[in-house]
């Protein structure tokens, strides 16, 4: 979406009843986002048990699978309440956060971040033997964590930016 497209859809979001409706009520973006910082909290507790057992630090005793299995819907469950919080405050300050730089970079981190992790789940699910994990996993595993702290580290500046 070319910049100027990009404005024309904030300000589109801007003249709509719901950001009208965020706007006129004091209650909604506090809400919306202790939602959905306690959804991004499981996301992370899930994400970093997964990825501390594929890096051996965490459930040595266990197979991977075991882990990702106890631990996955942690990670997948809360993306939906992410996705609506997230939307409704994106609603509420549209220029302020989709044309800010560490809300595009935040996004950008997200999409590599679910890839990996859904990568990583696929792959080790099925495997319920206590094989050790080949390099490919285990660097994904270290940039899957680096990842997860960027999208905290980039949610946090939207705010400054």
């Amino acid at each position: 979406m070319s910049s100027s497209g990009l404005i024309d859809f904030c300000y589109f979001l801007e003249r709509t009843e719901l950001n009208a409706a965020i706007q006129a009520n004091f209650w909604i973006v506090p809400t919306m986002q202790t939602l959905h910082i306690l959804a991004m909290a499981s996301v992370l507790i899930g994400a970093l048990l997964i990825n501390l057992r594929i890096l051996g630090l965490h459930g040595k005793s266990e197979p991977i699978a075991t882990i990702i299995t106890r631990y996955k819907s942690l990670v997948w469950f809360p993306l939906p309440i992410l996705l609506i919080t997230g939307c409704i405050m994106i609603v509420g300050e549209p220029a302020r956060s989709l044309t800010n730089p560490a809300f595009q970079i935040k996004m950008v981190m997200l999409l590599a971040v679910l890839f990996i992790t859904f990568f990583l789940q696929r792959k080790w699910q099925k495997d319920h033997s206590h094989a050790q994990t080949d390099a490919t996993s285990y660097l994904l595993a270290i940039l899957s964590l680096g990842l997860w702290v960027g999208i905290v580290a980039a949610g946090r500046w939207i705010a400054y930016a």
